[in-house]
């Protein structure tokens, strides 16, 4: 004070759901800009004192949720960082972080709940301080990943609530690394005998290669009938159809762990695949899925019933207590049911997040081919080779040729075949991106699609229309300027069509479709710098949301070497197709061979 002048003083509310600290300005009055130069700018509903000046001048106030300008700073930062004219609140957080205690006051904790009745209790929030710490101490030795704040809050939410209540439902938003936080939890888990993972077959490769990636110490197993491998640190990952098909091979064992990802699947509990899933005995059950309700909230109930049968047991009884007043329109039975959820259901979006993020995350997804683009795969590189590569300029043609029909049969089958009848359920890399846009349907979420084919556009315009009754316009190189400037502005409307398909090479430069935060990269191209100038499309000024982008690798075809050789080059070397074909043309026909044929151990 100075002159009888209160100075404002900067307050620190602990985050727990990011675990990440908000440094804000109290005036004694209101709220002032958050403290510059300190962290991430955002602004957060918190409870702060409200009421006139002269109510609080006499000490009448109460409090009130009101959105703060903060800046976002992690734990480990804010331990020692000096702050200018620091609150009681922000003393406090200190000295427990030293190891020493004090009490909170409500600016500590002042996180309010979902309806605005309440905050976060200051035992809660240590709590959450102290157990989120010690996770991240012990993913340091057991994961190998540069895990964000909110993503060890994850890991340790996922803990504490299998340890109370035996399950949880992980909800975050797509792109937010629920697989990550999900191997960060088997990995603490290893030692307490083998664990499952259930997921679409198209996934199954791709998550073999990252707990491969991120806990090098568990031994993931594709499983797809017979024997299962039950020793130590084992994790067995199979594919819903198997479930339905052969779960009678995974009863009878206690599993340490399951893990359903894209558990939407198991929406409906009178399906074979939810009574096979149900089937199954596991000390700790857990549901992925950023989509817990699709149409109706029974399919909510079915989530909570499979991962927390003792709380969530009686199917009419939810149906009375929240279904119905909900669909009358009641806001009671509403927040009532976000209260019930609470204690095992945890869901983050981008943009609650987003001081965390980097403006474009990247998430690069192994697709399991179908037995028919196995067959097909095969066939035509064992012709490849009874036809020779010969020698000369004519090698690269042949090659190119080759590389060609096999990248096509990894998009689909039928764009080689010829039959095209039925699309869905023959590739795996099309299966997952109807999951993808149906995620992104649900999130109101307009999506780019990049295919460096025409057939291919243009099979994902009619597979689209088919499955989601949309019609996704197809930008390409055989348009005339008019047709393209007019799908731009189109796409670019606030009432556009939520997917655009885009040519990659017609499309990957010169174009603004902010519109959309949601890319997909649909196959393979040769120089990174190419796809990075196409996502480029929608990470540019004007964007205002954390950009994803989905690039899809068929798993143990060519598009591995394609992904390996990407790795191996800078984005800023000129390395185009023709580069490349020609890299593959020196190399002699066994090597050559070895590279374009399916690694089947993979």
């Amino acid at each position: 004070m100075i002159l009888g002048v209160t100075l404002p003083t900067i307050e620190t509310t602990y985050l727990p759901d990011r675990h990440m600290f908000a440094l804000w300005t109290w005036t004694g009055r209101d709220t002032g800009p958050p403290p510059p130069g300190v962290g991430e700018a955002a602004t957060l509903p918190l409870v702060v004192p409200g009421g006139t000046t002269a109510q609080l001048r006499a000490g009448s106030v109460h409090l009130q949720v009101t959105p703060v300008q903060c800046a976002l700073v992690e734990p480990e930062r804010f331990a020692t960082l000096a702050v200018d004219r620091p609150g009681n609140s922000t003393r406090a957080w200190q000295s427990h972080l030293a190891g020493t205690t004090a009490p909170l006051p409500v600016a500590a904790h002042a996180v309010p709940n979902a309806q605005g009745t309440a905050i976060v209790d200051a035992e809660h929030a240590l709590s959450v301080l102290r157990d989120t710490a010690e996770t991240a101490a012990r993913m340091r030795s057991g994961l190998q990943a540069d895990l964000r704040p909110y993503q060890v809050r994850g890991i340790a939410w996922l803990r504490e609530t299998v340890a109370r209540h035996g399950g949880a439902v992980l909800a975050d938003e797509m792109g937010l690394g629920k697989t990550v936080q999900t191997i960060g939890l088997l990995a603490d888990r290893a030692g307490q005998g083998p664990q499952l993972v259930v997921c679409p077959t198209s996934l199954v490769g791709n998550w073999v290669h990252e707990i491969n990636r991120f806990a090098p110490e568990l031994r993931p197993t594709p499983w797809r009938g017979g024997p299962v491998d039950l020793s130590s640190a084992t994790v067995v990952v199979t594919g819903y159809p198997v479930l339905r098909g052969h779960g009678s091979g995974l009863t009878g064992i206690e599993w340490a762990t399951i893990a359903y990802d894209e558990a939407q699947a198991l929406k409906n509990p009178r399906t074979q695949v939810a009574k096979a899933a149900r089937a199954l005995s596991a000390g700790a059950v857990v549901a992925l899925t950023g989509t817990p309700v699709e149409n109706h909230l029974d399919e909510l109930w079915a989530l909570l019933h499979l991962v927390a049968p003792a709380i969530f047991g009686h199917r009419a009884q939810f149906r009375r207590r929240f279904v119905k007043p909900i669909e009358q329109g009641s806001a009671d039975a509403a927040a009532r049911l976000r209260d019930a959820v609470e204690p095992v259901l945890l869901t983050r979006r981008k943009d609650q997040v987003a001081a965390s993020l980097p403006a474009k995350i990247h998430s690069d997804l192994l697709c399991d081919l179908t037995a028919e683009q196995e067959r097909l795969y095969d066939s035509l590189l064992d012709r490849a080779v009874d036809e020779g590569f010969g020698t000369g300029a004519g090698r690269q043609t042949r090659i190119l040729a080759a590389l060609t029909s096999l990248k096509q049969v990894c998009n689909h089958p039928g764009l080689v075949s010829g039959e095209m009848t039925e699309l869905a359920g023959r590739s795996g890399k099309l299966d997952l991106c109807t999951d993808i846009v149906a995620n992104n349907l649900d999130n109101a979420a307009p999506t780019l699609i990049f295919t460096q084919y025409r057939g291919t556009g243009e099979l994902l315009v009619r597979h689209l229309h088919e499955q989601f009754a949309i019609t996704a316009p197809f930008f390409h190189g055989g348009l005339a300027q008019g047709e393209r400037a007019a799908i731009v502005d189109e796409f670019q409307s606030p009432d556009g069509p939520p997917v655009l398909v885009l040519s990659l090479r017609a499309a990957g430069t010169g174009l603004t479709l902010t519109r959309a935060a949601d890319v997909i990269h649909f196959d393979r191209w040769w120089n990174p710098a190419v796809e990075s100038q196409a996502s480029d499309r929608v990470h540019r000024i004007g964007q205002t949301r954390t950009v994803t982008v989905t690039t899809l690798t068929s798993a143990t075809s060519v598009e591995e070497h394609i992904a390996d050789m990407q790795r191996r080059k800078s984005a800023l070397t000129d390395f185009g197709a023709g580069t490349g074909i020609a890299e593959l043309a020196q190399l002699d026909d066994d090597r050559l061979v070895e590279i374009l044929r399916r690694k089947r151990g993979n």
